[in-house]
């Protein structure tokens, strides 16, 4: 009877501790689908300054307290890097002040495209950027 009781806490143990890894394998996965990715532009080549940052659900790119010098035609990229090579245009910059939201392509992968980059394209020089971390 001694062994028995014995067993069966081992096995309560095991099986405690299984269902705990679970729920928190569980809430790791939500935790890293619910992430807000963020970032503060910093100037290159323009005074630039804000906050970049993504929504939960990662469909939209948000700007807070934007603002940046005027330039010909401004774009908006996510790049892999700061300075871009490879890079998605999230199309024109909406303005130079102010808070603008951008759509995000469907399923980017934001820890590879984690530059939000101010690009100029007649001068192909970047204003700012700001790293989403």
């Amino acid at each position: 009877m001694k062994q028995f009781t014995i067993l069966l806490f081992v096995l309560m143990g095991v099986l405690t501790s299984c269902s705990s890894d679970n729920s928190e394998m569980d809430e790791m996965s939500m935790i890293e689908d619910e992430k807000i990715y963020q970032g503060n532009f910093i100037s290159v080549a323009h005074p630039t300054s804000g906050i970049a940052s993504t929504n939960k659900e990662k469909t939209m790119l948000e700007f807070k307290n934007f603002k940046t010098d005027d330039g010909p035609k401004l774009d908006v990229y996510l790049s892999k890097e700061s300075n871009p090579d490879n890079y998605i245009n999230l199309g024109e910059l909406k303005g130079i002040e102010g808070d603008f939201t951008h759509d995000l392509p469907e399923n980017v992968n934001l820890s590879e495209y984690k530059f939000v980059v101010i690009w100029c394209v007649e001068f192909s020089v970047s204003f700012g950027h700001a790293e989403l971390k």
